[in-house]
Order: C-alpha cells, then sequence, then structure tokens
C-alpha cells in the first residue's frame, strides 16, 4: 500500500505540538515508518512537499505571508488538522481579538517600527479555520498525545475522530472532585471542553480553558456566577478570554449587553 504523504507546519506558537508528537516514544518508529513525513521542521532538514493527504497544522495566523501559506498548504492537501488551541481558536495571542487597539499594541512590543508593520503585514493573530476549511481539531495546550494518535489513526483509517464534546467538569465529576466554583474560585471548567482530564482541577487550581471552548456551554450563566461570587465584569471577561480566542471573543460580544 502507498504510504500517505503527511506534511507538519507550524505558525505562531510554541511549538507545542510538534515536541507532543516528538513524545510519541513508543509509536514514533512506527509512524515515521508507515508515512512518508514529507516535512516536519523540528525532526528533519529537508522539508519539500507538492500534494499531501494529511497536512497538519500548529499556531495562528499573523501575517499575510502566513495566510497565504496557509492556503497553499490547504490546495495541496486532502485533509487538514488544526493542533492545539492556538491553531483551532486563535490561542492566547488572541485573547482581545475584536476589542481593537491591536496595531498600538504592536507598536508597543516593537518601539513603533512601523516599516516592520508594514514588511511583515502583520495583523492580530486568528485560527486557521478564519481563513480555510478545516476538517479536524485537535484542541490543547499542547494537545494530548492520545488525543493526537486517535485522530491520526481514524483519518488514516477513513472514519472521522472523535473530540469530547463535554465540558471538563465531567472529567472533575468523574475524579469525584469537589466544585471549586462552590469554593468561589473562578474556574472556568464549564465553559472548556474536556479531553485535559482534569488535570488542574483535581490539584485544586481552577481551570484556565486552554483546551478552548466547549461546543455548547452555558457562558452567561457562569458570568453571572462568578458576578455573584465577587469578580468583577473585567477580571470576568479578561479570565474568559484568556484561551478562547475567536470563540469566546463572539460569544462575549452576543451577552454583554444582557449582562449588567
Amino acid at each position: 500500500m502507498e504510504k500517505k504523504k503527511v506534511g507538519i507546519f507550524s505558525f505562531s506558537g510554541c511549538s507545542g505540538e510538534q515536541l507532543m508528537i516528538l513524545d510519541c516514544e513508543a509509536q514514533l518508529l512506527d509512524i515515521f515508518s508507515d508515512l512518508e513525513i514529507k516535512t516536519f521542521p523540528m525532526a528533519q532538514s529537508n522539508n519539500r512537499y507538492s500534494e499531501l493527504d494529511i497536512a497538519l497544522l500548529e499556531g495562528s495566523i499573523t501575517t499575510q505571508h502566513q495566510k497565504e501559506e496557509l492556503q497553499e498548504i490547504r490546495k495541496a492537501s486532502k485533509v487538514l488538522i488544526a493542533m492545539g488551541t492556538c491553531a483551532c481558536f486563535g490561542g492566547v495571542q488572541s485573547m482581545l481579538l475584536g476589542k481593537g487597539g491591536w496595531k498600538d499594541r504592536f507598536m508597543k512590543v516593537y518601539e513603533n517600527n512601523e516599516g516592520l508593520y508594514r514588511e511583515m503585514a502583520a495583523f492580530e493573530s486568528q485560527p486557521c479555520s478564519a481563513f480555510v476549511k478545516v476538517d479536524h481539531l485537535i484542541p490543547g495546550c499542547p494537545m494530548d498525545k492520545d488525543q493526537f494518535l486517535h485522530t491520526l489513526s481514524h483519518v488514516l483509517h477513513n472514519t472521522k475522530p472523535h473530540l469530547y464534546p463535554f465540558p471538563v467538569c465531567t472529567e472533575c465529576k468523574w475524579k469525584e472532585n469537589d466544585c471549586l466554583l462552590n469554593r468561589g474560585l473562578p474556574c472556568l471548567g464549564p465553559l472548556t471542553r474536556g479531553g485535559c482530564g482534569a488535570i488542574c482541577p483535581s490539584h485544586n487550581l481552577p481551570c484556565v480553558g486552554c483546551w478552548g471552548p466547549a461546543e455548547t456551554p452555558n457562558t452567561t450563566s457562569e458570568f453571572k456566577l462568578l458576578l455573584e461570587k465577587g469578580y468583577s465584569r473585567e477580571e470576568i471577561i479578561r479570565k474568559f478570554r484568556n484561551f478562547g480566542g475567536a470563540v469566546i471573543a463572539d460569544r462575549l460580544r452576543k451577552i454583554l449587553d444582557k449582562i449588567k
């Protein structure tokens, strides 16, 4: 059987997903022997591709060059998979998406370098899905090794991979954890997609939402509950936005006028 051609690409992020793939030590030899890896910046230097069966992307899109490269990858690929919260939702670099003032923040970081701004053709970070069709998501910061292997295996066998549809709260209940919200802590478990194993709440640390937004959370109720717990609107909005990216920005826009 002809080997599937696979490309692994990195945009604006920490490269955590590439590291996680390399951490698949027990399965790595099988992956590399059963697939033809055309490009993998962290693992090989000879990175060239023309047509791909599967493209795996990490990182958000922040410049015109990245946008154009992403669109070329999409044209060359049969299946495109976004890996990690940055590629799936925009990541922490898009936490203020839609709020305005992005160019001012860029100039502050790069010491008012207008030439660099024009050269980079930079814009506020957005998820891959803002510019191309994404076939599958593997959320996480970084993604979970088992979810990566699950998704890759399903795609290779032409079946549909499945993400957990429930929030982190469900995993907390499985572990019989005491609800941190009942203790007044600003836990985002009700809003965050499951899959992490409720690692933080299991160690009495509030969920920060790094697995990205759940599919159908009750964002309004969580907002009102945290207001009742004594947190300010500004504190709640900032916490919601940390990892929510484009999805949370849209949800907040729809509910803020209704919440006093």
